[in-house]
């Protein structure tokens, strides 16, 4: 299943376009973090690292609702096979359970998604451990939001990590993403990589 990453980082290079998004994001960073956006809408913020093993974590961003944690958005990231010295510190910390975009964005660091692909599936009650996580009473709609993720700061762009990322129904649906997030389709990922990259986060990890 990591060959569907590398496959993605050898195809999806930092092109002059996105080099220059993502350096002016440091002056107009403007998109709220996962972590703001969920803290805003629902009144309270969490993460729960479910699994981190060989470059791949699994995590659930959270809010609680009458004491029970519900998973707003689960997370797979596949990080950079060789992060680079500038934000080790960082690193370190987001590898500690630490949420990532509020680490980097603490230290100065502008984050640009460069989006690969924005869609949907369906998800079946108690199917797999997400449909769990998110207390889902019946089949639902997830929104999927698949890119890799670029730091900048002073000049210079480093990629991160390629994170895919299934939101809760009632936090955002396929047409918020689009209309949060630049996503240009004509250059989206394969079918084939889609459905396994979908597969990664809706089987069981035990």
């Amino acid at each position: 299943m990591l060959d569907y990453f590398d496959d993605i980082r050898r195809s999806r290079k930092i092109t002059p376009a996105v080099l220059a998004a993502a350096l002016s994001a440091c002056a107009t960073e403007t998109v709220l973090l996962n972590s703001e956006r969920i803290e805003q809408q629902f009144g309270s913020y969490g993460i729960d690292v479910l699994a981190s093993e060989a470059g791949l974590r699994r995590s659930s961003l959270y809010s609680t609702k009458d004491g029970e944690r519900v998973c707003r958005t689960y997370a797979v990231v596949r990080f950079t096979d060789e992060p680079d010295n500038s934000f080790s510190p960082e690193h370190a910390k987001v590898l500690a359970g630490n949420s990532l975009g509020e680490v980097f964005k603490a230290n100065g660091w502008a984050i640009h998604k460069q989006t690969l692909h924005i869609g949907s599936f369906e998800i079946e009650k108690s199917a797999s451990e997400i449909a769990v996580l998110m207390k889902l009473l019946e089949t639902d709609t997830l929104a999927v939001h698949i890119y890799q993720l670029l730091l900048a700061k002073d000049d210079q762009v480093f990629e991160y990590a390629t994170i895919i990322e299934a939101h809760h129904p009632a936090y955002l649906s396929w047409h918020d993403l689009l209309g949060i997030y630049h996503y240009d389709d004509s250059e989206t990922l394969s079918t084939e990589s889609i459905s396994e990259l979908i597969a990664l986060i809706t089987s069981n990890t035990d």
